[in-house]
């Protein structure tokens, strides 16, 4: 689909802003011979086919596309002064789950659950049903259960309740440092009343201290003579040896909102308030137990009064970036550098395959572990990482669905984040909180601005716009600037993806930076905003066009000043891409303006007719879903009602105008062969054509330049044309 080609690893570009602070540990590899990965040759792809690969692999909550824009504010208007309904105090009670703070003494081991505590507990504890009375035959047959899950599900929640339902009395939370030896300690000369709970939470756990089957079984027979029970809950990377964990699923957002707030309420039923917009927004989020239950208490104080309505609004977006803060500020042992590089690459990658995602990802750890410690050689472990846990831990999700590619669509297994703006947050998040990433990051780009995969390619363009609408001068000078300065056309259209995604997102600016590079003299950039000016150009087609011209200028006074045997490599092409981006802006939803303002460009000299008569030919040849015989694109607007404008009449002008040119009369007659074609196997066409040819015919000259035309346009059968070319003649001959 594409054949850009890729820059060489180390290759410095020379428009970047501040050189310091670019990598400067890259390998320089020979420049007499490309490397292993590099094409031979470096090619631009053609601006149609390039838009494609962009429409087709942009993440979907960018939501690019003709005439698309993201509101800027979609990671704004953040109000950080919600407490969320936390209360502190020597029990630290969340919405789901209990911190006990053992006191002073380094010997301390455990602290009672208040009884009460329990009972409110239980009051707003969401029943999962089957799964959880499943749970709690197995504690009562096994004594001891350890529980599974990523943060903030609710697994302490559910230990207290499992405990709480079979009786155990009193309930002792455990430091989470007690070795398991001493999890249960000896039988006490005078026994409580009933048995007790034992509850440890994120025991430490390392590869040389796992959790035990044997640990398990000396536990359950010191339960049994106690007449005890215990719950060990663990996350998802705990290490384990011959244990089986029961997996902790929780219960929906829905039933747990509806819980809380029916007990912070006091009455049964709470429906009415379920179903508030406020309420479907904030579920649609699919937000962990913790986060819906402190949700409940601000939309308790909500409803009485006691808060504004931006703080609940506000909310959601709160607690993601609180989860984000939470991953990043976690060292290794909690969780390790490459699960962070992954979860930077599941943002750039969203909704992408899971395999390329985590692939990437490796290649970021990489970078990262060079940049923690540049003296350790950089090492991925091969096997280890289980999918499943990953995904959950990254709070995402894995499902089937088909991905583009240029011998069609493939069904993939893919991986996205279950709340849209999560992408946003933490490459914002790692981007501007963690500066020390950036060189591993800008490396890391690089790598996949030279990848030979659309979708690679794409998703880095697509991750500098995140970074240019967060730190748009810092993503400039050590992203965007040096793949526009590149002498290779791969890394350039990059950068203009990248532009015109920032722009998509409300990067303020761009339009300015694109005319100044449309003046500028060096050739790169000028092929750059030529290029991004026909993606984003429909926004103000007569301001684009008139950056375009100026463009063209530039360029008819590079070519007269380089003599002819010494062409300048570096501006050759930009008249094609020129026309290219007029062919776009055609194409596109500001069509009407655009054929006025080309009728208007036609008179402003040379340079000004070859910009409109060739990206206009370029426009003509385009036909619906690029099928060599399909319906030309541009030819529907001819048979459009006359109340849409003038469109037909700027169609036809601009047809004779190339008709009617000596440069241009080849290449129009070639065009218009094709319509041809294409009309023998659609009646629109043929009735479009039917509309225009007579229209183009205004002369004695024009008339038979045209029937010629139609006597010898091969059709399937060479040695005759179509029929069409026999009805269109009739129509051409009532003139």
């Amino acid at each position: 689909m594409s054949t850009d080609t890729k820059e060489r690893p180390g290759e410095s570009s020379p428009g970047a802003a501040d050189a310091d602070a670019r990598p400067a540990d890259a390998d320089e590899p020979s420049r007499t011979e490309p490397t292993p990965a590099e094409p031979a040759g470096d090619r631009p792809q053609d601006a149609w086919a390039a838009r494609r690969d962009l429409w087709d692999h942009t993440p979907r909550a960018m939501g690019f596309g003709d005439g698309a824009r993201i509101n800027g504010g979609v990671l704004g208007g953040i109000n950080h002064g919600i407490g969320g309904g936390v209360f502190h105090g020597a029990v630290h009670v969340g919405a789901t789950h209990v911190h006990y703070r053992l006191g002073g003494r380094a010997n301390a081991s455990s602290g009672e659950v208040p009884a009460a505590t329990l009972s409110t507990v239980a009051e707003s504890f969401a029943d999962p049903g089957r799964a959880f009375a499943e749970l709690l035959d197995q504690l009562r047959g096994e004594r001891v259960l350890v529980l599974e899950g990523p943060q903030s599900a609710g697994r302490r929640t559910a230990a207290l309740m499992l405990l709480h339902r079979l009786g155990a009395a009193p309930v002792h939370v455990i430091a989470r440092d007690t070795s398991f030896g001493e999890l249960v300690p000896e039988r006490e000369s005078e026994p409580s009343g009933g048995g007790r709970g034992y509850l440890l939470c994120d025991p430490i756990t390392e590869a040389q201290r796992p959790l035990r089957e044997a640990d398990l079984l000396a536990l359950r027979d010191r339960l049994t003579d106690q007449d005890a029970y215990a719950v060990i809950t663990v996350g998802l990377k705990a290490h384990m040896e011959d244990v089986e964990a029961c997996g902790w699923q929780p219960p929906p957002p829905s039933d747990v909102l509806h819980a809380h707030v029916r007990a912070l309420l006091g009455r049964p039923d709470a429906a009415e308030v379920l179903a508030l917009p406020l309420v479907t927004e904030f579920l649609s989020r699919e937000h962990q137990p913790r986060e819906t239950a402190e949700f409940a208490a601000v939309l308790v104080r909500y409803l009485a009064g006691e808060t504004e309505h931006q703080h609940v609004e506000g909310f959601s977006l709160l607690k993601l970036e609180e989860q984000v803060r939470e991953w990043f500020e976690e060292d290794d042992a909690a969780l390790h550098l490459r699960e962070k590089a992954f979860l930077i690459a599941l943002a750039a990658f969203d909704e992408g395959p899971y395999a390329l995602t985590a692939e990437v990802s490796d290649g970021l750890y990489a970078h990262l572990q060079r940049t923690a410690d540049s003296k350790l050689q950089a090492a991925v472990p091969v096997f280890g990482t289980h999918i499943a846990k990953r995904i959950r831990l990254a709070r995402a999700h894995r499902y089937e669905d088909e991905e583009p590619t240029e011998w069609g669509p493939v069904l993939q297994t893919k991986a996205a984040y279950r709340d849209k703006r999560a992408a946003f947050v933490l490459l914002r998040e790692v981007w501007t909180g963690h500066p020390s990433a950036r060189p591993a990051l800008v490396r890391w780009l690089q790598d996949l601005s030279k990848d030979g995969r659309p979708l690679v390619r794409t998703r880095a363009a697509s991750t500098a716009a995140v970074l240019a609408l967060t730190d748009l001068p810092s993503a400039m000078a050590l992203v965007i600037e040096p793949w526009a300065s590149s002498a290779l056309f791969g890394p350039r259209n990059v950068a203009v993806n990248a532009l015109a995604l920032a722009h998509s997102i409300g990067t303020p600016n761009v339009p300015r930076i694109l005319d100044s590079w449309c003046d500028a003299t060096t050739p790169h950039l000028r092929w750059v905003a030529i290029r991004t000016h026909g993606l984003i150009g429909p926004e103000r087609p007569v301001e684009t066009l008139a950056a375009l011209r100026a463009a063209a200028r530039h360029e008819e006074h590079d070519a007269a000043s380089v003599p002819d045997d010494r062409p300048d490599e570096g501006a050759t092409g930009l008249a094609t891409v020129l026309a290219e981006s007029v062919e776009l802006l055609l194409l596109s939803s500001a069509q009407d303006e655009v054929l006025a303002e080309l009728i208007r460009t036609l008179h402003h000299g040379r340079h000004a007719f070859d910009l409109a008569v060739g990206g206009f030919l370029g426009a003509c040849r385009r036909a619906g879903n690029d099928e060599p015989d399909g319906r030309p694109l541009l030819l529907d607007r001819y048979a459009q009602p006359t109340h849409l404008g003038n469109a037909a009449a700027h169609l036809t002008e601009l047809w004779r105008r190339a008709l009617g040119d000596r440069i241009y009369r080849g290449k129009a007659l070639e065009v218009l062969g094709r319509w041809v074609l294409s009309a023998d196997h659609d009646m629109q066409t043929e009735h479009c054509l039917a509309l225009l040819l007579p229209a183009l015919a205004e002369g004695g000259q024009e008339w038979r330049r045209i029937d010629h035309l139609l006597r010898t346009v091969p059709g399937e059968d060479p040695t005759s044309p179509p029929a069409v070319a026999e009805r269109l003649r009739a129509a051409l001959a009532r003139l």
